[in-house]
Order: C-alpha cells, then sequence, then structure tokens
C-alpha cells in the first residue's frame, strides 16, 4: 500500500506545489540566461550520474545500495532545491526553470539510465526494469501535477498566492515523513552499512556543490547563479528517488534497501547544504 499509494501521492503533491507559481515565463528564462541554465542543466544530467557512478564503485557499496545511489543521482532537483536556492539569495527563478525543465528531461533519461545502472550493479540478482513503463508512471507523477500546478496559478493567481506557503509547508512534512519511514524499513541495512553508505554520500554532495561552484566560476557567472547552480547540482529530488526504488522494487508495503540511499542522503546532505546556504548568502548579499 504504500509504494501503491502513499509514496505517488505524496511524491504528486510535492510536484503540484512546484507547478504553483511556475509560468510560461519561467522557461522563457532559459533562452535569456542560456549559459547559466545549460551549464546546470549540463551539471545535473551529465556530472551528476558520473560523480554518482564513481562513488558508489570507489566507495564498493553493496549492489542493491549502489543502484540505489545511481537511482538518487539520475533524479533532478525537487522543491527543496528551491528553497535552499532562495535562504542563500540565489536567483530562484533560475532554480526553478532548473528544476522544472529537468525533471520532464528525466522523464526520457531516469528510467533508460536507471535501467542499465541497476543492471550493472545487481547482475542477475538485478529486478526487470520496464523502461516504458517507468516513463509513463514518472510522466503522471511529475509532468502532469507539475502541469495542474501551471494551470491552477494561470486561473486563480490570487489563490495560488495564499496556498503556495502552505503547500510548501506540507510538502516538507511530508518528505521528513518518508526518509523516516525509509530508514525505519531498512534500519538494521543502515546501521551496518551507515559506516561506507554515509561518508559516500557525504563525499558526493561535496564533490557536487564544489563542481557547482567552480564550473560557474569558470563559466564567468554572478555571484547568484554561482550559488543556484551549485544548489541545483547538488540537491536532488529526494521524494522522486524513493519512489522509483520503491516501483522498481516491486514492493508494495514498506521501503526496499533501494530507497535507503536516498533517504540517508536527504538528512547527510543538510549537513553540508546549510553551512554552503549561510556561506553562499554572505557572497550574495
Amino acid at each position: 500500500m504504500l509504494v501503491d499509494l502513499v509514496l505517488p501521492a505524496v511524491l504528486t503533491v510535492i510536484m503540484f506545489s512546484l507547478g504553483l507559481g511556475l509560468t510560461g515565463d519561467d522557461f522563457a528564462r532559459v533562452a535569456k540566461a542560456p549559459r547559466a541554465f545549460g551549464l546546470g542543466a549540463v551539471n545535473q544530467v551529465i556530472l551528476l550520474p558520473v560523480v554518482g557512478f564513481l562513488v558508489a564503485t570507489l566507495f564498493g557499496l553493496p549492489p542493491e545500495l549502489a543502484a540505489g545511489t545511481m537511482i538518487l543521482a539520475l533524479c533532478p532537483g525537487g522543491v527543496m532545491s528551491n528553497v535552499a536556492t532562495r535562504m542563500a539569495g540565489g536567483s530562484v527563478p533560475l532554480s526553478v526553470s532548473l528544476t522544472a525543465v529537468i525533471s520532464l528531461v528525466s522523464i526520457v533519461t531516469l528510467p533508460v539510465l536507471t535501467a542499465l545502472s541497476v543492471r550493472h550493479f545487481m547482475g542477475s540478482e538485478a529486478p526487470e526494469v520496464d523502461v516504458t513503463a517507468l516513463g509513463v508512471t514518472m510522466f503522471l507523477l511529475t509532468a502532469v501535477p507539475v502541469g495542474l500546478g501551471m494551470l491552477l496559478t494561470r486561473l486563480a493567481p490570487a489563490a495560488t498566492v495564499r496556498i503556495t506557503p502552505w503547500m510548501h509547508r506540507i510538502t516538507t512534512v511530508l518528505f521528513a515523513v518518508l526518509i523516516l519511514l525509509a530508514l525505519a524499513a531498512n534500519w538494521g541495512l543502515f546501521l551496518a552499512n551507515i559506516g561506507t553508505l554515509g561518508p559516500a554520500l557525504v563525499v558526493m554532495t561535496a564533490v557536487l556543490l564544489a563542481i557547482g561552484v567552480l564550473s560557474s566560476r569558470a563559466a564567468g557567472l554572478g555571484p547568484k547563479e554561482v550559488t543556484t547552480v551549485a544548489i541545483e547540482s547538488g540537491i536532488q529530488n529526494g521524494t522522486l528517488g524513493i519512489a522509483v526504488g520503491g516501483i522498481i522494487a516491486g514492493v508494495t508495503t514498506g521501503l526496499p534497501p533501494l530507497t535507503l540511499p536516498t533517504a540517508i542522503y536527504s538528512v547527510t546532505a543538510w549537513a553540508l547544504v546549510i553551512p554552503f546556504i549561510t556561506w553562499r548568502r554572505r557572497a550574495t548579499a
């Protein structure tokens, strides 16, 4: 029931909240700031999976956890990356544009690369991944609710302004509950692997934040854009990662080991992101 009903419902609510306040102008900004957007897109779509693969391989993670780490690395940014960007004084329009566009791109990239990753790390033990079915499911759980949020914004802008802060609070609580459930369902596996998996995920986050900063500076971006690209490179959609892991594992109750890396990452990432936000807030002041 958890994977069949609760996870899709939570992801739908979170993606709907992303669509609230999003307009066609946000997508138009891609053309107005192609360098910043293009760099953020390359970091998310190409460099992030490469870093995830290297971390899973170099740290020698067990097959299921390595595959789960790749699922996480293939996820786009989420609502939390937009919140972190706002807190750090970055460019919120750029953050929202990257999150929205890469979420749509991931409908194609995530199922294909997830199938390859699961097969690579788990070998004969890998569950069968129906790429087409997973792509359709992702479309229904991500693109459709984002579109509905945008439609509500267009039809009832005043109501959208009133409910958006509440939706952000609700999604934060739902996300926290999901993380706790994932950890509780895999507590034994968590204790057995936290010594390896925890440092691996911390290193992955640190490398991605550093890549975001260094690549943005090399591209000559301003402080706000540097902050945004780094955060979008380092924060992934944890809810989507948990949902995909559950769908691939084919369980209907509880949360499988494939979701554990995302659950742990969703805690460890903020140990680095919060100090990063503090630093970047001073840099963009």
